[in-house]
């Protein structure tokens, strides 16, 4: 009996152990499951999954679209330029200046014209002028498109300045300037564009990079003083400077038209920039450079009659769109 009774009880606890560790495995695999199912969350929410959505598929890095050519437009701010076309439906291939900038050069204007020098000021700037010029002669003789090259770099200067100086005394004076800080802005701006055709022309070599930022950096601090000092003077400066590009261009013309230069097809950007047609040749550049030179020797003359007479530039209208 009590054999019976000890072998009950045995069975009993054996059950109930086996129960407990049923309940303790099914319990700890829960937990394993729902830490394995937490993992598994967390993973698929930081990785991107293996087949994105097709509205994604195509979709291109910044700098995938940056090595394509293509503009990246921030979603933030939204600035793009809009497509711009030729006449002829063409993409326009150029970011320095826009079809509404372009011209065609007025080649009738008078090439011939001088500013006979009658005041000290004037006679002063036109000496100043002829000084200037022995020692581009000296070091580049002959050699035109470098000597242009380096006449545009300091060519540019004068509108900068003059602009930036009429902008600074319009907001100091509260005064209107009667277009003047425009115009002269728009011969920096053009000048600039000879600088970049003739660079397409010319590779220039590191001693004439040189000499350009030296020229430079002494013509603009230079050309500051004396418009501070002198308006008057300093648009008769330039006036004379544009009578000297004139002539040197008729030399490049001379030497291309005797076949000493060879008379080669004209950049890309020349052509779109002075609508010029699309066989057009370095003649045809250097003719409506001169014809531009002519009409900024033309503007600064008259800005320094105008200061000439006692009165302030903003008195008379300005020449805008006068290349």
């Amino acid at each position: 009996m009590n054999h019976l009774f000890a072998r009950s009880l045995m069975r009993r606890a054996v059950a109930g152990a086996n129960c407990r560790c049923y309940v303790a495995t099914a319990q700890v695999e829960g937990l394993s499951a729902v830490l394995v199912g937490w993992r598994r969350m967390m993973s698929s929410a930081a990785e991107p999954t293996s087949s994105p959505p097709s509205s994604l598929k195509n979709s291109e890095s910044p700098e995938e679209k940056a090595e394509k050519g293509g503009v990246v437009v921030s979603s933030y701010w939204g600035i793009s330029r809009p497509k711009i076309t030729r006449e002829d439906g063409t993409e326009w291939p150029w970011n320095c200046f826009m079809p509404w900038e372009t011209y065609a050069a007025d080649l009738s204007i008078d090439l011939h014209k001088h500013h006979v020098p009658r005041t000290f000021i004037d006679k002063v700037a036109f000496r100043t002028v002829k000084l200037l010029r022995i020692p581009t002669d000296m070091f580049f003789k002959r050699r035109y498109g470098c000597r242009a090259m380096m006449l545009e770099t300091v060519a540019a200067v004068p509108g900068m300045v003059g602009g930036m100086l009429l902008h600074l005394r319009s907001l100091r004076k509260f005064q209107q300037s009667g277009g003047w800080i425009k115009a002269l802005l728009e011969e920096a701006e053009n000048e600039r564009m000879h600088l970049m055709t003739m660079v397409e022309l010319v590779k220039p070599k590191w001693y004439e990079r040189l000499l350009v930022l030296t020229v430079q950096g002494v013509f603009f601090n230079g050309f500051f003083i004396i418009y501070l000092m002198s308006p008057k003077m300093a648009h008769r400066v330039v006036g004379y400077l544009e009578e000297e590009a004139i002539h040197s261009y008729t030399e490049y013309l001379k030497d291309i038209e005797s076949g000493a230069i060879e008379n080669v097809a004209a950049p890309a950007i020349a052509i779109d920039y002075w609508r010029l047609p699309k066989n057009a040749t370095l003649k045809d550049v250097i003719s409506v450079i001169r014809a531009d030179e002519a009409h900024h020797r033309d503007v600064n003359h008259f800005a320094s009659d105008i200061h000439h007479q006692g009165k302030e530039l903003r008195e008379a209208p300005a020449p805008l769109g006068y290349h």
